[in-house]
């Protein structure tokens, strides 16, 4: 289901090693599961071949690399394969139970561009460098593999448009969320003060006596910035920053600093950092309108979040132990990888070697 999020916005990490083993269960999903032989020939493949090791980690960030022995891989990988893999599998048979949806052969087609699209997106999000194009990513999948993933693709393609809080990402849509929020792209002047923390008290109170942006930044300011009177810049919804600024400074009146600072280290110094928006400025709809999609892909990434957590939240789960484990964190439901056991629930080596040598 991470791929149905993944589509809007185109758990332990360690040295603990995953050796694959046909003889265990695989996962299950209700009445539909992924045997240990298929998991494995998946598994190997991603962590062998360059390529799609690279695509699929762009896809969910994490280690694929092979493990310590032959045809293994880190348990980090495993568990998240399994994850996606218990995600597919609820997405389809939602999809096909709930909604009665069985994708044609033009609708595969379409998923599968759509993956390749969603892999190269991903790639450049996480500003990777793969080898190979997405295309040959998806050639290098097992037959059974490639064969899942744009199945599941198309259900998700599917299942976003059912979605009822859903916004459509077309221009009107578009035009009419930034008509209803057109301030939320205004154009932001910033000016900043880098406070020493022994002058927080008097900064306070200078602006509690009246003293201008301006001014309480050239007095106690250590940023560069004091000869402009703390001023640093502005941000369109274009800059690469903005988003962050806007977030800084979302809820403050225009020409006051922030009541609470933020602390930030530099060079082994603590300062306390104010930030206050001397302008606002209309922004028009073509200069805003790749922060109105960005802004469209969250809202409907957390709608779909919201959904995926209910849909694994309802089913019956199995996960083979030696893949992770089944569980619930911060965010939803969720692999775990394989944990390590506790020292303390060792036997030493001395014992252990005293053991084997009983059964020689």
């Amino acid at each position: 289901m991470r791929r149905l999020v993944a589509l809007f916005v185109l758990a332990l990490v360690g040295a603990t090693l995953y050796g694959l083993s046909s003889s265990s269960s695989g996962i299950s999903v209700n009445n539909q599961s992924v045997s240990a032989n298929t998991l494995q020939s998946e598994l190997s493949a991603i962590s062998q071949n360059n390529t799609l090791q690279c695509y699929i980690t762009a896809l969910n960030p994490t280690s694929y690399a092979p493990g310590a022995g032959g045809y293994s891989i880190k348990a980090t990988g495993a568990a998240a394969w399994a994850n996606l893999r218990v995600e597919g599998l609820a997405i389809s048979q939602y999809v096909t139970k709930s909604l009665k949806y069985h994708p044609s052969a033009q609708q595969l087609a379409v998923a599968a561009s759509s993956l390749e699209g969603e892999m190269t997106s991903q790639v450049a999000a996480n500003s990777k460098s793969c080898p190979g194009t997405s295309t040959q990513a998806l050639a290098a999948m097992p037959s059974e593999m490639r064969t899942a993933e744009i199945l599941a693709q198309a259900d998700s393609l599917y299942l976003v448009q059912k979605i009822k809080t859903t916004i459509s990402l077309t221009t009107a849509s578009m035009k009419n969320f930034y008509a209803q929020h057109s301030s939320s792209y205004d154009t932001l002047c910033v000016s900043v003060a880098l406070v020493l923390p022994t002058s927080v008290t008097a900064f306070a109170q200078g602006e509690a006596s009246g003293l201008s942006v301006a001014a309480l930044a050239e007095q106690y300011s250590q940023d560069v910035s004091k000869s402009k009177g703390g001023a640093v810049g502005c941000f369109s919804p274009s800059s690469t920053s903005y988003t962050s600024v806007r977030s800084d400074v979302v809820s403050l009146p225009l020409d006051k600093f922030a009541t609470t600072p933020n602390y930030i280290s530099n060079n082994g110094q603590t300062y306390a950092l104010y930030v206050a928006v001397t302008k606002r400025t209309p922004t028009p709809f073509a200069a805003a309108a790749s922060t109105v999609l960005a802004d469209l892909q969250s809202l409907n990434a957390a709608s779909a979040n919201t959904l995926k957590n209910d849909l694994l939240g309802a089913a019956a789960v199995h996960v083979d132990p030696a893949y992770g484990r089944w569980g619930l964190n911060t965010t939803g439901p969720n692999v775990f990888a394989p944990a390590k056991p506790s020292t303390r629930d060792v036997t030493g080596s001395t014992k252990l070697n005293a053991l084997s040598a009983t059964y020689k």
